[in-house]
């Protein structure tokens, strides 16, 4: 089962206030050592600690060879707005290799003296649109599953960007993240397919709680706040 990745990148932001609200979301890469706690990595911040961070939501990374995608169908409005060594999706992890299809929730990874665990794709918010300046950035990225992971820490410990992430498990049953994203976003009322969803122990509450709400109502929850900012 070995398998290792290395990194390009860890940033870490601080609360500013950009892009007409109050955010960290455009991070800066770290070469030093830092803590990675069960609430994140040291010197990290959330502008809306409600809907980010926290234990299910420590770390975020997102693939580097989606800017490309990005760069390709948005253009030269998109390109203005691409800082180098800024992270432009809010991640904390930038990397090579990794993508929505190769990682499964669950996985674990040995990541320095720290242990990580995925628990869900991310969900993609109206800070994107604010961030990038194109009002669907966010509802183009869910639709195409290029949203990146979140992980809870297993372990705490000092970790470096020289520290590759190590797979130590996976679940016999896990789903890929791409496989999670077409379940819960592309077909979101499919009473079977959120019953296999279900059965993923390891997906993070707050997911998992929406799973049971549909499950129960048969209804969507409203995603216009977190996609546009309003209701």
């Amino acid at each position: 089962m070995k398998s290792i990745h290395h990194l390009t990148n860890v940033y870490c932001g601080k609360i500013v206030q950009q892009y007409g609200i109050e955010t960290a979301m455009d991070k800066s890469s770290m070469t030093n050592s830092l803590y990675l706690s069960v609430e994140g990595l040291a010197g990290d911040d959330y502008g809306d600690k409600e809907h980010h961070g926290g234990p299910d939501r420590a770390l975020h990374q997102y693939p580097a060879e989606h800017y490309v995608y990005w760069q390709e169908k948005y253009g030269a409005a998109y390109i203005e707005k691409v800082k180098e060594n800024i992270a432009g999706m809010g991640e904390n992890l930038s990397s090579v290799g990794m993508t929505e299809e190769s990682v499964f929730l669950g996985d674990r990874y040995q990541w320095g003296e720290a242990v990580i665990e995925v628990s869900q794709p991310r969900s993609p918010c109206c800070n994107l649109n604010k961030r990038w300046g194109i009002d669907n950035f966010a509802v183009d990225m869910q639709a195409v599953s290029r949203c990146g992971w979140l992980y809870r820490v297993i372990k705490p410990g000092k970790v470096s960007v020289e520290q590759p992430l190590e797979l130590i498990s996976r679940l016999d049953n896990a789903m890929s993240i791409k496989a999670v994203c077409a379940i819960y976003f592309g077909d979101p009322l499919n009473t079977e397919k959120l019953r296999v969803l279900k059965q993923q122990t390891t997906l993070a509450d707050s997911w998992m709680d929406k799973i049971e709400q549909r499950l129960t109502t048969n209804k969507v929850e409203d995603w216009n706040f977190r996609l546009f900012g309003h209701a």
